[in-house]
């Protein structure tokens, strides 16, 4: 069935269109994430635990990277759904062409940045297979500026609500990035340069699918030069939305890369450990990640037609479905563990920190779906500096300490439990904020 260009989420059964919106969003997230779980998978298999733990290492830094750019990707999202949902087209279009304009800038900078500093990276992480780690970071990093270009593609297209299209760009680059690391890997022996090499090449075609699409969709962004001028008002509202959301993620990011580095003073069978169980928690943090975008940018298209009863309710109906698939995926992690971390190594010396890992941290998604449901509310509302002060209570007051202090009481098991206390911190954040209603608001009708 063919994809609608765009779709008024204003309108229909707030959990039936939700679901509908958020089903593709869910799919198109577990398939970009297989580049870091194929990455891994292969490497493990063919390098061993030198090879996964480089991979783990430099894949925590392009981590913070892709926060970054989808955290102010949102801005330009938010801006963008709100103005569809008032019916502004000429402000639409305003606003996707400074936006893009942006990210080019944004995007070609941090691809430089990043290169040239991967060394003094690695070393602030210790990371314990140095070569390889950056090897596989200064070719990643080439990649960046397809990184900002496809997040904001795609931000755009599921601002109107097209959740389809995306899908379909990175089911060519995941089926792209698995064929090309087992060639580059297993046939060319390029080791984790070839990795990331086939990462890099499946970014840049999921980029260029996404903007030979855009290009015909003239209902949505017609391409001309004049919209590509960045409007000083509509960059200040996208860096005002944008950055916290960017900021949070790269706290977020940071404060993982600082139970890394914990984790590596304990040697490379750990890293490895932790890098595989990162992967597995991660892929199974998919469908409460595809819901919180979802029900922000449904949450935004009906705070910007004033919807603010409909907004509520697309809040509670994605945390229901959150809640209960969490309860789900925690009882399959918790029987089949041992089953899923083979799947990426045999070595018992990485194998078993790895299951008792994922074992203890994997509780803490039942605590994710309640406060990243509350964030798909200040985001669609616009109030992203409500979502960098909740990562800051979790990630900054609450897991690097509890971290540090667990770690000194029982080694690498207390700061598994310190990451899986932590998020509880962020619920009572989110439950204030909605109660206090301040998100009752339509930046779009403001501009």
């Amino acid at each position: 069935m063919a994809v609608s260009a765009r779709t008024d989420l204003t309108e229909g059964s707030v959990s039936a269109r939700l679901i509908r919106y958020a089903v593709p969003i869910m799919v198109a997230s577990i398939l970009q994430s297989l580049y870091g779980v194929a990455d891994m998978l292969i490497v493990s298999r063919f390098l061993g635990s030198a090879g996964a733990s480089a991979v783990s290492n430099s894949g925590q830094i392009t981590r913070i990277v892709t926060q970054i750019a989808i955290g102010i990707a949102t801005g330009g999202g938010i801006l963008a759904g709100q103005y569809f949902g008032n019916k502004d087209k000429e402000n639409l279009e305003y606003a996707i062409g400074s936006f893009f304009t942006l990210f080019a800038g944004i995007g070609t900078v941090s691809t430089v940045v990043f290169f040239v500093c991967s060394r003094f990276f690695l070393s602030a992480l210790k990371a314990p297979a140095p070569e390889e780690s950056l090897a596989y970071l200064q070719i990643c990093s080439c990649g960046f500026l397809f990184v900002f270009g496809y997040n904001a593609l795609a931000a755009i297209l599921r601002a109107v609500g097209n959740s389809g299209k995306p899908l379909h760009f990175i089911i060519a680059s995941t089926v792209t990035n698995v064929v090309l690391d087992m060639i580059f890997i297993g046939v060319f022996k390029w080791g984790t340069a070839g990795a990331a090499a086939a990462t890099v090449a499946a970014q840049a075609l999921s980029f260029g699918l996404a903007l030979h699409y855009l290009t015909r969709q003239k209902e949505i962004f017609s391409f001309e030069k004049k919209y590509f001028k960045m409007q000083a008002g509509k960059v200040l509202i996208i860096l005002k939305l944008g950055i916290p959301c960017a900021v949070q993620m790269s706290i977020a990011g940071l404060s993982w890369l600082t139970v890394t580095r914990l984790v590596n003073d304990y040697g490379v069978a750990l890293s490895a450990a932790n890098g595989i169980s990162t992967k597995i928690k991660d892929f199974s943090m998919q469908l409460i990640s595809s819901l919180t975008t979802g029900a922000a940018a449904m949450i935004a298209q009906n705070l910007g037609a004033s919807l603010y009863d409909r907004a509520k309710k697309t809040l509670y109906s994605a945390m229901r479905i959150a809640l209960l698939t969490s309860v789900v995926t925690v009882i399959v992690v918790e029987i089949f563990a041992p089953q899923l971390v083979a799947l990426f190594i045999s070595d018992p010396e990485v194998s078993g920190p790895a299951v008792l890992n994922l074992r203890i941290e994997i509780v803490s998604q039942l605590f994710y779906a309640i406060f990243l449901i509350y964030h798909s509310l200040m985001i669609g509302a616009g109030h992203t500096l409500c979502v960098l002060f909740s990562s800051f209570v979790n990630c900054v007051l609450v897991r690097i300490p509890l971290s540090i202090f667990m770690n000194g009481l029982w080694g690498p098991v207390g700061i598994f439990i310190a990451c899986a206390i932590a998020p509880v911190s962020s619920v009572p954040v989110g439950f204030i904020y909605e109660k206090l209603g301040r998100w009752k608001t339509s930046i779009a009708a403001k501009t």
